[in-house]
């Protein structure tokens, strides 16, 4: 990969970092904890039901949040040991277009289809 084109997705990779990290935080968690860290719900409400909803639904938002902070640090350390844009399966160089549109991704096309 040319060093231009390094630098154009180093830029997007630290972007979605930089988002991602913004996004925990909105949700009050520490973007460098490795767990989740009890966010302020109304346990005093009175339909505790509609609260444990609500917990739920941060809880799968914040995982799949952290989920995509572990890819895009793994997509940094690649960027920086030169094997940034290679499928982690076949070996093969990751389509441009595909790292436009998840820089953090660690698989082709073909190998993503494949499961």
């Amino acid at each position: 990969m040319e060093t231009a084109q390094l630098e154009k997705f180093r830029e997007l990779v630290n972007a979605e970092r930089d988002d991602v990290r913004r996004q925990l935080s909105d949700l009050g968690q520490d973007p460098d904890a490795a767990s989740f860290e009890g966010s302020d719900f109304d346990f005093g409400f009175a339909d505790s039901a509609q609260s444990t909803a609500e917990r739920n639904r941060v809880l799968v938002v914040v995982e799949g949040l952290r989920e995509r902070l572990v890819d895009i640090n793994i997509a940094i350390d690649k960027l920086a040991n030169g094997t940034y844009g290679l499928c982690e399966r076949c070996g093969k160089p990751i389509g441009a277009e595909r790292l436009e549109a998840l820089p953090h991704t660690r698989l082709c096309s073909d190998c993503k289809s494949k499961g």
